[in-house]
């Protein structure tokens, strides 16, 4: 099809891509009024971004606007009418949080609202993430210090870590990489999948729906394989070398890291509606008041940890020496790893959807949208047992904190004008592959035949972009670190 033959009646031309077998579900539209051209894209059913350009003419606006159509239309999108095909399915967690049964309230040391219900947390050695379901991700220090704020398009699932890169999983189908200066889309998801959680190990994506089923997505963004469960409503999904471990409505479920074949399956007491793993187990919180240990080698259950309320959200310390859950009634509990508990406490602020343990700290997103740091050291446990428990620091965001919204076009990158010098950056280039994009290094000591992790809304064939540094990962793909900008 040509870009003449692609164009519609009056002044704007309206495209879709959307494959049934593959990731793509959006939208292209081009309207020209004059000498000004107005580009709108972006995941069907929504409204989209929307960028406008002046040219000096008429006429070199519509040659602009008949090169963006026919670009689109070399890379698979046709005519459509706006509305027929349906919009992404989503799905949003349904939660209810009673207030806690707790004699005394767990020791809060500051808490930060982020305005809408949080799923999203991940905490390491340097920072605490929280993404809520407006879209909106924080970076924070271990003192609540507020340090950026990440806009991404639609609602965050979850965070996810894969060595030091942090990931974002949204309502839009997109996983965002929040490592480099300002965030891009590395994976995107096919719109059939109703996305209920994710996992990345190695650069490998597992994604796990509402159907219960599981696909597996490499660094490249190339289905791998996928297989469904004998239960629906997979909320949990966790990866390492060996296998993938699958929670559903019907238990958990292991499948061999390549997808070759199922390793065993576990039924759970009760629904699964989060999950959490160590190096030897993966631990499966359930609706019906318990997380319970399995093996990873067998799937046996090894331990259980009864709760009062169903179970949100668990998390272990290193090693799983304490075992810590929330439930749906605003409390906290910790165990030890034999199934003992310790405590139960109140969280102050709502159920928490998601939690991670650190440094004798208990961090939790609540169903209040708000990230709070808990102190879980013995003698402040013991403390607020007795009722003594600390006066909360309510962490304010500072007025002129900047906000990163993703890569989605060139007109969103700097510019260079030279290549960089040695040890002042690295230079990639976008090549056609087999009908694909794809990005590999052109800088000298780097291994020739790896490629590189890269937003998928700035390639184009030829393209150079300079980053300030690339790491290699277990999955033989390089990875961005830093700053992108455009060789021009």
């Amino acid at each position: 099809m040509s870009a003449a033959q692609a164009r519609q009646s009056g002044n704007t031309t309206y495209l879709e891509l959307s494959q049934e077998s593959g990731g793509a579900h959006k939208f292209y539209e081009v309207t020209v009024e004059g000498t000004s051209v107005s580009v709108r894209y972006g995941r069907i059913g929504v409204g989209g971004q929307c960028q406008t350009s002046a040219f000096p003419t008429v006429e070199k606006a519509n040659a602009a606007a008949a090169k963006k159509i026919a670009e689109k239309v070399r890379k698979g999108y046709a005519p459509a009418v706006q509305g027929q095909r349906a919009a992404r399915s989503v799905t949003r967690r349904q939660v209810t949080s009673a207030p806690s049964t707790a004699r005394a309230t767990a020791p809060v040391l500051w808490r930060f609202r982020t305005g809408d219900s949080a799923f999203g947390i991940h905490v390491d050695e340097d920072r605490c993430w929280v993404g809520n379901q407006q879209g909106s991700v924080y970076n924070l220090s271990h003192d609540g210090e507020v340090l950026a704020h990440y806009s991404l398009p639609e609602g965050v699932k979850c965070l996810v870590a894969d060595d030091f890169w942090i990931y974002a999983g949204c309502d839009d189908g997109r996983v965002y990489d929040l490592s480099a200066k300002v965030p891009f889309a590395a994976y995107e998801i096919a719109a059939d999948v109703d996305i209920f959680w994710l996992d990345i190990h190695a650069g490998v994506l597992n994604v796990s729906d509402r159907n219960g089923g599981l696909t597996v997505i490499d660094h490249e963004d190339e289905l791998q394989w996928s297989r469904n469960s004998a239960g629906g409503q997979g909320w949990m999904v966790r990866a390492d070398d060996r296998a993938v471990y699958h929670g559903h409505s019907r238990g958990v479920t292991a499948y061999a890291a390549d997808g070759t074949s199922q390793l065993w399956h576990t039924a759970t007491s009760g629904n699964v509606l989060f999950g959490w793993q160590e190096e030897d187990a993966v631990y499966a919180g359930t609706a019906r008041h318990v997380v319970q240990r399995l093996a990873k080698s067998s799937g046996r259950i090894e331990a259980s940890y009864q709760c009062d309320a169903a179970v949100y959200s668990c998390a272990t310390s290193s090693g799983g020496r304490y075992v810590f859950a929330g439930d749906s009634a605003s409390s906290v509990y910790c165990f030890t790893a034999d199934g003992t508990r310790l405590w139960k406490l109140g969280t102050g602020g709502g159920s928490a959807l998601s939690m991670q343990y650190h440094d004798d700290r208990l961090y939790i997103v609540s169903t209040d949208g708000s990230l709070a740091c808990i102190d879980a050291s013995e003698a402040a446990i013991n403390a607020a047992q007795s009722g003594n428990v600390p006066v909360a620091a309510d962490i304010k965001m500072a007025a002129a904190l900047p906000t990163y919204a993703p890569l989605t076009a060139f007109a969103s990158v700097a510019t260079v004008n030279a290549v960089p010098a040695e040890g002042s950056g690295v230079l990639v280039e976008c090549f056609e592959d087999g009908g694909r994009v794809r990005v590999h290094v052109v800088s000298e000591g780097y291994e020739p035949s790896w490629n590189v992790q890269f937003p998928r809304a700035i390639r184009e064939p030829g393209a150079r972009y300079v980053v300030d540094a690339l790491h290699s990962s277990s999955g033989g793909f390089y990875r961005v670190r830093g700053e992108i900008r455009r060789l021009v």
